[in-house]
This record gives structure tokens, sequence and C-alpha cells, in this order.
């Protein structure tokens, strides 16, 4: 019952058409005053009839869009439909650069009123149904589809589930075929996708004029495939499958829902003389957004030479581009409906904040992880990494038993994960720097290469301990070098900087070894190591002011430190010699023992 005198909220069910301008930033940015005027004509002349015909409401509009209320489904739909086949003909004789091209969501739900708005979930999901369409398109709910599946003559494709924006539930969302009636064979639904990451990676465009030329891109693109199978978190579909749509005009969208991928990668190559310039793209196939990029130059005179240095480069720049679009997805599920794998990306974005209550947070979720599945090899390893990161960092210091725990998961980790070089580089990582086995860890490291030689982590791995235990600073660095083209992106970059300061430190090269910790703490302020190397480096320089001011730095991420601590957390990892170097440092610059 209502409390007397609240006011009552008025409620009705209402079809809901949000409609923007696809690129409008771009059309402004080349000409503000020529797309406002452009605007209030096709408003004036096709919007504003369109949506009086057919007794739609505007509620408001913005600069770039309008939202709509309709009594009716058919009436919502209808209008669309008119409006978006009015634009196409408006637009046949503009320039493609200037064409004003609108993206329509219509859903019909419960909406509340209030001073003539409108509110609620029916209001937020067409507008998320707004930003599936494609420019000059219109996306709809499975509620509007079946609404009006018997009433229009508009044919359907069914874009299957979709997870969109502040929408805790899946969406099942249909793009209008403008170009086809209902009596057309609709488009049936996509497979379903995998339960992990998934991607195709499709025929190359052969652009370099030379029909010759046709088998080296083809190989290049078998090449990537191949080393992008290498990678056991993601399911990649076959060579076979993937080039069925050669010589073919492809829709990523298309072909991701045919497929049952979410990711997929396209690219072509073209020739200069005996150069070639190899272009990729990776696109998420739910949004069609391009969440990776780049070219690749290089000559004709070693083919296959070229195609590996291509696979490598693409697989290392795009697996840290992977991760993250799966972090973000991860990130926007109800927290109900959270598995092992969701649980571990929420973690791993934890850790790449780098602060003392992210890294115990990310310990919290990869927990959680093990108690929805114990056999997930790849929570358990990152838990060694987490407590990696607090021991060298200072960051509450790992207890004995945490310890212990952290360096039994990495060992069950891998007997469980021994195929899984992420699992396995995780694992090494915590058995040299907590348990001190640095034989062991480079065996492990040496599997994991073996697996993936394209995991930069597992090289900047490689480098550290050429550098800690080895006594071998240039193959260390020729590792970091490595890495770092592997995945000069990285959110790991930080790390591989300040391997790179480790390795000039224990050549002896003090000022290389400023130079890359300041390249590392210009990315990643808090890192404990870096300032380190700085004090031990400045130190051995004689220019001990500035060696105290590292010093009153480094007090404030760990004010515990003391050289003892410094020996307790080298001797298991350092080379006896390089430990020595270090430590006398820190005496040099005061540091009590």
């Amino acid at each position: 019952m209502e409390a007397r005198g609240q006011a009552r909220v008025e409620r009705r069910l209402a079809a809901i058409l949000a409609a923007d301008v696809a690129g409008y930033s771009r059309l402004m940015e080349a000409d503000e005053e020529g797309t406002l005027a452009a605007l209030r004509a096709i408003r004036r002349e096709l919007g504003d009839p369109k949506i009086a015909e057919h007794r739609g409401r505007i509620v408001k509009t913005t600069g770039d869009g309008m939202l709509v209320e309709f009594r009716s489904v058919v009436d919502a739909v209808r209008c669309a439909v008119e409006l978006q086949r009015g634009m196409a003909e408006h637009n046949a004789a503009v320039p493609k650069a200037k064409r004003v091209e609108f993206r329509i969501g219509i859903h019909q739900g419960d909406i509340i009123v209030e001073d003539g708005d409108i509110f609620g979930d029916g209001v937020n999901l067409a507008a998320r149904l707004e930003g599936l369409a494609d420019p000059g398109g219109i996306c709809v709910s499975r509620v509007v589809r079946d609404e009006i599946r018997e009433k229009l003559d508009v044919g359907f494709e069914d874009l299957g589930e979709q997870q969109v924006k502040n929408i805790s539930r899946p969406v099942r969302a249909f793009r209008a075929r403008l170009g086809t009636s209902k009596t057309a064979a609709e488009t049936p639904p996509g497979l379903a996708l995998p339960d992990k990451p998934s991607l195709a990676v499709l025929p190359f465009q052969n652009l370099t004029g030379d029909a010759e030329q046709e088998y080296f891109v083809d190989g290049m693109v078998e090449e990537i495939t191949t080393a992008i199978s290498r990678l056991p978190w993601l399911f990649v579909i076959a060579r076979n499958s993937s080039f069925s749509y050669k010589g073919k005009a492809m829709d990523a969208k298309q072909v991701a829902r045919e497929l049952g991928v979410r990711y997929v990668l396209e690219g072509s190559a073209r020739k200069s003389g005996q150069r070639v310039r190899i272009t990729g793209q990776l696109i998420d196939a739910a949004t069609g957004n391009h969440i990776w990029a780049d070219r690749f130059d290089g000559a004709l005179d070693d083919i296959f030479d070229l195609q590996d240095r291509v696979a490598a480069s693409v697989v290392g720049a795009i697996e840290p581009r992977l991760r993250l679009s799966e972090i973000e997805r991860a990130s926007r599920k109800p927290t109900a409906s959270l598995g092992a794998y969701d649980l571990y990306l929420r973690a791993l974005a934890q850790t790449y904040r780098y602060t003392e209550e992210s890294v115990e947070e990310a310990v919290a979720l990869l927990r959680q992880a093990l108690a929805v599945d114990p056999s997930y090899a790849p929570a358990a390893s990152m838990i060694g990494w987490c407590r990696t990161i607090q021991r060298v960092q200072g960051w509450g210091a790992p207890s004995g038993e945490e310890i212990t725990d952290a360096v039994t998961l990495a060992r069950q980790a891998l007997e469980a994960g021994r195929d899984d070089p992420d699992t396995i580089w995780q694992a090494a990582w915590t058995l040299f720097i907590l348990a001190g086995e640095a034989a062991l860890a480079e065996t492990v490291l040496d599997r994991a290469l073996t697996l993936n030689p394209n995991s930069a982590i597992a090289w900047q791995l490689r480098g550290w301990i050429y550098a800690l235990r080895n006594a071998q600073p240039e193959a260390a660095i020729e590792a970091f070098d490595r890495a770092q083209r592997l995945s000069p992106f990285d959110p790991r970059g930080y790390f591989n900087g300040v391997g790179l300061a480790m390795a000039h430190l224990a050549a002896r090269r003090f000022e290389q070894a400023i130079e890359w910790a300041d390249r590392s703490l210009y990315t990643q302020p808090r890192t404990a190591t870096a300032i380190r190397v700085k004090i031990v480096a400045y130190a051995h320089l004689g220019r001990l002011e500035n060696a105290r001011a590292a010093l009153a730095q480094m007090l404030t991420i760990d004010p515990r430190l003391t050289v003892g601590a410094m020996r307790a957390l080298g001797a298991p990892s350092f080379a006896p010699e390089f430990l020595e170097l270090y430590l006398s440092g820190l005496r040099l610059v005061g540091l009590p023992e």
C-alpha cells in the first residue's frame, strides 16, 4: 500500500526508439556548421514528419541523437525502417565522407514518465541496442521482433545473446534486414560462443598486385594462426574453416556469428619493390570495435623469416589486448554469475593496478576462483605471482605460512597446467623468488617458451634469471629486448624496464641502470625494485645525495627496509657476487643492518 501523500509514479508500456549519428565527432571535426545544417534539414524534411506520421513523440534530442516514444511497436519499427530507407536515398548523392547515417535501437518495455521525460530499463536497453546497430541500420530486442513478426514485411538477422554495458542479463538482439522481406529466409542464429575467448584469423587480402605472392600471404596467415593456437586460454578456429571465406567480401560480425567466435583478426599485404607492408586489425565482433591495429614492414628476400617475424609480432601484440578486452567484459558481468575464469580476469585487473590493496584483493578473488573450481591451475599459480609482488614490494610481508601455501599451489599448478604457458611462467617465478629453486624455474620457463615462443612475459622472466642468478647480463638484455619487441604495449611493460635496469646494474653499468630504472618508474612509480636499483647505482657512483633521495622515496613504500631484510629477499635468487654488490650499495647510503 502506498504511503499517504506519496506521489504516484506514472508507468506505462511503450515502444522506445533511440537514434544517434554514427561518426558524429568525425563529421563535426571536419565541418561543424555544415554538419549542423545537414542535421537540421534532415529532421525538418524527413525525421519530424515521419515520427509525426507514425504517432511518435520526441521525448528529447541531443546534438547527435534523439529518444522517441511510440504507443505501438509496429509504428516504431515502421517509422525506423522508413527513416533509414529515406536516409539511404538522401545519401546516394552525398560524398561518403559527408554522409549523415543514423543507428537506431528499438525496445518495448515498462517506462517511468516524469515531467515529460521517460526513464527505466526499457529506455536503457533501447540505447544499448542502438549501440549494436550498424550505421544506417536498426537493431531490435527479441520482444520487438516477436511482436511485429507477422505484421510487417521486414526480415531479421539473429545476432544471438549480447552482453551490453550496465545491463546485467544478456540481451537477444536482431538486426533488421532492410533490403529483404520477411518471406526471405531469416538468418539462422549463430553458433554458441565457447566458454573461453574465441578468435578466427581470416585470410588476409593480397593487395600486392602480384598473384604469385598469394602463397606468401596465405602462408603468413597460416603461421599467425599456428602461433595464436599455442595460447591455451584462447579458442582458435582451424585454418580450413577460416579459409572458406577466402576471396569473399567479408563482414566481421557476420563471419564471427557463423563461426561462433567473439574476436576476428583480419588484414592485408601490400608490396613496393622488394618491400612488403602487412597490416592487421583485431575486432571485437560483439561490438564492432577495433581493439588493436598495427602494420609491419619487411623485405621479401627471406619470405619464411618475414612470415615468422610477423606472426611473432602479431601474437605478442594482440595477447595483452585480448586480455584487457576480456577483463573489461568480465567486469560488466553481475557478481552472482562469475565463474572461475571471470574471477581470474578480475584478479588480473587488480594486479595491473599495482597497489598494496589491489594485490591483496587479487588474492581474495583468486581464492574465490579456487572455491568455484579447485583444479583451476591459472588461479593457483597467480596466487604465487601476487605473493612475489608483495614480498618484493614489502607490501604486507607475506607470512611464512602464506609463502609455503603459494609455493605448494605453484607446484600443484605445474602438475595440473603443464601445457599452459601462462600457468607455467607464474609458477616458475614463484619457485624462483619464494623458494630459491633457480634450476627448476629455468627448466619450467624453457617449457613455457617451447609451448609459446611468443610469450613476452616468459622472456622477461628468463632475462631476470640471467641477470640475478646466472650473472649473464648480456644474455639478460637480449631476452628483455626480445620481450619488448614481442609486446611493446604490455600492461606489465614496467617489469621489462626494471629488468633491464637490474641487468645493467649486474654489469656495473650504473648510469644505464639509473636510466632504465627511471623509464620503469615513469610507467609505474610504485616499482620498489627500480627505486632500489637507483639507490645502489647512485651509491656506487659516489652520488650519495641522489642515493639518499631515492632511499627516502623507497621508505615511503617499504618503511621496514633494512640491509638484513634485503639480504633475506635476495639470498634465495641472487648470485652471491651480485647480492654483495647490491647490499654494499645499500650500506653506502646508510641503510641500517
